[in-house]
């Protein structure tokens, strides 16, 4: 689809990411920005990024332009950010909407920058910062949260990512502005062909049953209660196998435990994949444990190429996972829990109905999209 099919007209974004993969060409981010690019009249793009990456201010189409804050640190993002907005302001740029990914760091540096250009504020979310568990992972979370009740009223308009986070927004006495409800877009190649060294069932002959868990390994995705599950349920289904496909700074710690637990042989580590359709595709069930999320990509990825869940109640869970139906919900948490419903898997004493949900087209996501960015002009 090409950019011009989806240009509404006259409208100027300024956004505030975070993401750097943005100045990557032929990126999903890139190619996200590219997207967003055809709802505006023009689109600036303030990302956070350290000097010492290398970043150049970039126009990567007529419309849109891309700036890193080039800081020091990454505790100069903030500063950087700002100053970077003055220079926008001064060299002539006009905004009607300043959009930020977070309603932390960024959203704090759109709060300041829209009053700059005088233009209004859109915040995004797609973390479920009230959950307990996340004030609980660290003292700049905690800030984050503070942060986050500050701005938010502020805000025009916001965009959340499941109805989850809006419910929990309600529920903890927020006074919401006009606020979308729009999941992670979510693409599905349901007939692509899958070799036989990507097919899980080939490639891992050994095993009865294959698992498959995919995320970074970072505290809040909580992989250690997966491996710990596993324990209880290779007791009873000793062929059961979990392959753990993701990258992260606990990737050592994960891996210790599993020979602490004597799991060599039924936890297999495949590193990061950017595709993993065979991996749903061939995979018998997918374990999603996380303290907390915004909504769950993996896990719609998952249901929509006929993959049951077992999953933490968090994100997507009541929503694209239906407790009995195309999956298992259980306690955050819970390792018990979560074995045990590992465990009637296995064994075949629960089945699943998964049929393909309907899918948001682009088309209708990113008008969508556009349509929150006009909300906070309203």
């Amino acid at each position: 689809m090409s950019v011009s099919l989806w240009y509404y007209g006259q409208m100027k974004v300024l956004m505030i990411s975070s993401d750097r993969k943005v100045f990557e060409k032929g990126s999903a981010v890139r190619s996200r920005i590219l997207e967003y690019g055809g709802l505006a009249d023009e689109l600036h793009v303030i990302v956070f990024a350290k000097r010492s990456s290398g970043f150049r201010d970039e126009t990567i189409s007529p419309n849109i332009f891309l700036y890193p804050t080039n800081s020091l640190g990454k505790f100069f993002h903030v500063p950087a950010a700002i100053i970077r907005a003055v220079i926008l302001k001064r060299q002539g740029v006009t905004i009607d909407v300043v959009t930020t990914q977070d309603p932390f760091e960024a959203g704090l540096v759109g709060y300041f920058v829209a009053r700059i250009f005088s233009a209004r504020l859109h915040i995004q979310i797609h973390t479920d910062f009230l959950s307990p568990y996340f004030a609980r992972e660290s003292l700049l979370n905690r800030a984050r949260v503070t942060i986050a009740k500050f701005l938010i009223p502020k805000a025009g308009a916001l965009r959340v990512v499941s109805e989850r986070i809006k419910n929990s927004l309600f529920i903890n006495g927020y006074k919401l502005p006009a606020t979308t409800i729009l999941p992670i877009f979510v693409k599905v190649q349901q007939n692509k062909k899958i070799t036989p060294s990507e097919n899980l069932r080939k490639k891992y002959p050994q095993f009865d049953f294959h698992i498959l868990a995919a995320s970074r390994f970072s505290r809040e995705k909580n992989i250690q209660s997966v491996i710990n599950a596993m324990r209880l349920v290779v007791n009873a289904h000793p062929k059961t196998g979990l392959i753990i496909v993701g990258s992260g700074h606990e990737e050592s710690q994960l891996r210790k435990l599993v020979v602490e637990l004597g799991l060599e042989e039924n936890v297999v580590f495949e590193g990061w994949q950017s595709d993993l359709f065979a991996h749903y595709r061939t995979a018998d069930l997918f374990i999603l444990s996380s303290y907390y999320e915004g909504y769950g990509m993996t896990v719609a990825e998952s249901i929509a190429l006929g993959c049951p869940v077992v999953m933490t109640d968090v994100g997507c869970a009541g929503t694209v996972v239906r407790d009995k139906n195309n999956g298992l919900i259980v306690p955050v948490g819970d390792t018990p829990a979560l074995a045990y419903a590992m465990g009637r898997v296995v064994s075949g004493k629960v089945k699943f109905d998964v049929t393909t949900p309907k899918l948001t087209t682009k088309e209708e996501y990113l008008a969508a999209y556009r349509k929150s960015w006009e909300d906070v002009l309203v």
